[in-house]
């Protein structure tokens, strides 16, 4: 938003300048209510869920609970960031937090007990109901999924690409597409996801993003935990990805991208938010500072804040290019 009375008056007095200012006025700004903004602009749009409370993709005759949680789901997923960066929390918790943010209609969804009316709460120990980090949002799992099933392709390059900052080519366009109405299919998703990959113009890529959006099955098409499909089969969430590491579930997942793919998460966090930051792209040229924040963090237990201080530190933030 436009500057407060405090910024206002230390930019007039020529004090921003001064070591250690922009970092400590950067500091104080993310502690504002107003910090709600970068966790929309910023959080939800790097997760593909920017405006998700107007989604209006889901069947009403398998999912009729949506349009009246759609709501709720975007408002968790903004009040998730928000306190990220309020927080000063570990970017490695944006995979492995332990609390959800809910109100009732929300929790019921989730399945967490204890909470009623429409007062947003968090909630701690949230893995006990299979939530906690980005990949538990409901926002994500929905947004991730089919009018009226879920989508293991879909997640599984969410993740890939979103999350990890792969690049995979466009699908053929010839290649046939997966029947929309789960319950009438007498193949599972899965089945049904293993069949469409075993294409060979197409099986390169889905080796790369497949076992993650496997993993993700034990959750419907908004989101929700189930142990069964729409045509009463059992959920099979195990996967093995790419390397030979196998998964089982979203805790499974959440495992191996902390343990074998800790790396590439952070950089890819730290590449968006250095060109929200920017307002551009970023360049080859920035290499050399993505990577002093990247060895910044993992030096000061990733917290948040050591990323904000070095970009708004740095020259290509505080100068403009060219001049």
């Amino acid at each position: 938003s436009v500057p407060d009375e405090e910024l206002r008056a230390v930019a007039a007095a020529g004090r921003l300048r001064e070591p250690g200012q922009l970092e400590a006025q950067a500091r104080r700004m993310v502690r504002d209510e107003r910090v709600r903004r970068l966790a929309s602009e910023f959080g939800c749009a790097w997760l593909h869920v920017q405006g998700f409370d107007e989604l209006d993709e889901k069947s009403e005759r398998y999912f009729p609970e949506f349009a009246g949680l759609r709501g709720a789901m975007y408002e968790e997923s903004i009040r998730f960031f928000a306190d990220f960066f309020a927080s000063d929390a570990s970017v490695l918790s944006l995979l492995d937090g332990d609390h959800v943010f809910v109100n009732g209609p929300l929790a019921a969804h989730y399945g967490i007990p204890g909470v009623e009316g429409d007062a947003w709460q968090r909630i701690d120990g949230a893995r006990q109901f299979g939530r906690g980090g980005v990949l538990g949002l409901a926002a994500c799992l929905s947004k991730q999924a089919g009018a009226s099933r879920t989508s293991p392709i879909l997640r599984g390059n969410w993740v890939a690409e979103a999350l990890l900052g792969d690049r995979l080519p466009r699908p053929p366009k010839d290649v046939p597409k997966l029947p929309e109405d789960e319950a009438g299919s007498a193949l599972s998703m899965r089945e049904l996801t293993i069949r469409h990959s075993s294409d060979a113009r197409c099986a390169h890529c889905h080796q790369r993003i497949d076992a993650f959006g496997l993993a993700l099955e034990q959750y419907d098409g908004i989101g929700r935990r189930r142990t069964n499909d729409f045509g009463g089969r059992p959920i099979d969430a195990r996967a093995v990805v790419r390397d030979g590491t196998p998964i089982d579930g979203l805790a499974g997942l959440r495992d191996y991208l902390l343990q074998h793919r800790q790396q590439e998460f952070v950089r890819q966090f730290t590449r968006k938010l250095l060109g929200y930051a920017l307002g551009r792209a970023v360049q080859l040229t920035d290499e050399p500072l993505l990577a002093t924040i990247q060895q910044d963090l993992a030096a000061n237990d990733f917290r948040i804040g050591i990323a904000i201080d070095r970009i708004v530190a740095s020259r290509q933030f505080r100068e403009i290019r060219g001049r």
